[in-house]
């Protein structure tokens, strides 16, 4: 990848080049609309009398970490399995569309129930080394479904680029009618080539709407709107040729941390009648962190208390967020497992955030260094 990258000055000039002689006013509005992020211009005047317009555009990187856009059924396994390469997806894209300016990179070949930390912290390393080059307009990163909201957000809060980041994938694999892997690709190219969608953070493009990092999760096992942001909806859409924005990120917060991580942070979900066996396990084994996914608007049975409280003595940060799919934690409830219980016991309070990224949260910002009161901030910033 690196050698792709140093040579795209040499290669400037296979970029996909428009040129246009006389050009009527309305075609001059439709290039000129992307010239901030995604094209270099610069005319060429012939004999003094006719001048030639040429814009180069910018490159589109496309990351391949696997997920089921990439796969087909194999009949003898009766199931699907890693089949597509980067390369047989591009060929489909260039035979259905005019792009001309996208650089593969196979990051790995893994469903995405296989992505781990190591891998988001590599694959952030790949990510900023396209963005750090002025001849590239952004990335697109083809993901697994399962844990793409995790991956997107991780990439959101160690973000520290203006450059667009899109993360998509598809519900369907290749061998199925109705596949929605190309559609998607495209919509995510789209979106990278927007001069709007930069300073976003990380961007989940599926089914044709976007959604931000920190606010998406997959609602459906099968639908293929499964992307939602329950709390506040989508952040714009697709529509043909035009990539529409309706607002700003409510929850984005400019983290800015370090692409650092631990392995001793864990997720525990709460249900009627648990108790504090699990927490007292995780401290023994070292744990740095405790997610707690609570009940409701963020308490506990009160038989956990006295394990959430030798573990806070201990040096364990625990944050609460709710196993409800909507709402944020507050410390409503003053009863023993309450949430006012749980802060009185040196917990903190994860707002809307799911399990999984509270806990990529906390181990990234633990890792960073943050002590607890740090903590707390970052939480409710």
């Amino acid at each position: 990848m690196s050698n792709h990258v140093e040579m795209g000055n040499a290669l400037f000039m296979s970029y996909y080049i428009f040129i246009t002689l006389l050009i009527s006013q309305y075609e001059n509005v439709k290039f000129m609309r992307f010239l901030n992020n995604d094209f270099h211009c610069f005319s060429i005047r012939l004999c003094g009398t006719i001048s030639i317009e040429v814009i180069l555009m910018k490159k589109v990187a496309l990351i391949f970490t696997g997920g089921t856009i990439a796969m087909k059924v194999n009949s003898k396994l009766q199931g699907a399995v890693p089949s597509v390469t980067p390369s047989e997806l591009i060929s489909t894209l260039a035979e259905v569309t005019e792009f001309d300016n996208l650089e593969p990179y196979e990051f790995s070949k893994l469903p995405s129930p296989s992505i781990t930390p190591e891998k988001m912290y590599e694959l952030k390393k790949i990510v900023d080394n396209y963005l750090e080059h002025d001849d590239y307009a952004g990335v697109v990163i083809v993901h697994g479904t399962d844990t793409l909201e995790e991956t997107a957000f991780y990439l959101d809060i160690v973000s520290t680029h203006k450059k667009p980041v899109v993360i998509t994938g598809s519900m369907k694999n290749a061998s199925d009618l109705g596949y929605d892997g190309l559609t998607n690709l495209v919509s995510s190219i789209k979106v990278v080539m927007e001069p709007h969608s930069m300073q976003k953070g990380v961007l989940v493009v599926m089914n044709y709407t976007i959604n931000a990092a920190c606010e998406v999760t997959k609602t459906h096992t099968l639908n293929l709107d499964t992307f939602k942001s329950f709390d506040f909806g989508p952040i714009g859409i697709i529509d043909d040729e035009d990539v529409i924005y309706f607002r700003e990120q409510t929850q984005r917060k400019a983290y800015k941390l370090k692409n650092k991580y631990n392995e001793s942070t864990f997720l525990l979900k709460i249900y009627a009648g648990m108790t504090g066996e699990l927490i007292d396990y995780y401290v023994k084994q070292g744990a740095k962190g405790i997610v707690l996914e609570a009940l409701g608007r963020g308490n506990v049975p009160s038989v956990m208390m006295d394990a959430i409280r030798d573990a806070r003595r201990k040096g364990v940060e625990i944050v609460i967020v709710s196993r409800c799919i909507g709402g944020r934690v507050l410390d409503s409830y003053g009863y023993i497992g309450g949430g006012k219980d749980l802060v009185n016991a040196g917990c903190i309070l994860g707002g809307n955030l799911s399990g999984p990224k509270a806990r990529l949260l906390l181990m990234t910002a633990m890792e960073n260094g943050l002590k607890h009161e740090d903590l707390i901030d970052i939480f409710t910033m």
